[in-house]
């Protein structure tokens, strides 16, 4: 018998704010019940956030997002997602590998706490600022400008030399 190393998951579960606000400890029940089912070991579940959808999902307009990392083998994630289809409770779920995620950012989840923008811009690396693509760009927009008014001064000049030839008579 093979033993499969587990990994440490991240999952974002969906649910209708309405039961989960009128019923929580089921709601949470009915999720440890989907990960129990594929042998995971929950780590930490937590209320993310209560939010108005970007889309009406079943006719609901609010959901609350549940945060929940657990370890579980990589062949049972198709099992968890699954069994979300079916559930009546979990309107969606989208799990991630945490393996590429900064090991401060995961604890933090994990613990609860907002990460600061300013640990997020240290763990990655800062985009070099354009200003001189800017500064290029301002400078065409001038000769653009100044261009414009140049060809409608010699549009005319180029109208006059072709009425000049059309009137002069065929010799």
């Amino acid at each position: 018998m093979e033993t499969v190393a587990k990994r440490l998951y991240e999952g974002m579960f969906l649910v209708d704010s309405a039961q989960a606000a009128a019923d929580w400890e089921g709601t949470l029940s009915v999720i440890n019940n989907i990960l129990q089912r594929a042998d995971a070991e929950v780590v930490s579940m937590r209320k993310w956030q209560e939010r108005k959808l970007a889309y009406d999902i079943d006719h609901k307009s609010r959901g609350t997002y549940i945060l929940c990392y657990f370890n579980a083998s990589g062949e049972r994630i198709a099992g968890i997602e699954k069994d979300v289809l079916l559930s009546e409770k979990v309107m969606r779920v989208l799990i991630l590998g945490t393996e590429k995620r900064p090991a401060e950012m995961i604890e933090a989840d994990i613990k609860g706490e907002e990460v600061k923008a300013a640990e997020a811009e240290e763990a990655t690396p800062e985009a070099a600022p354009a200003p001189a693509v800017e500064e290029a760009g301002e400078p065409e927009k001038a000769d653009d400008e100044t261009a414009a008014p140049a060809a409608e001064a010699v549009a005319p000049a180029a109208a006059e030399s072709d009425a000049e030839e059309t009137e002069k008579p065929a010799e």
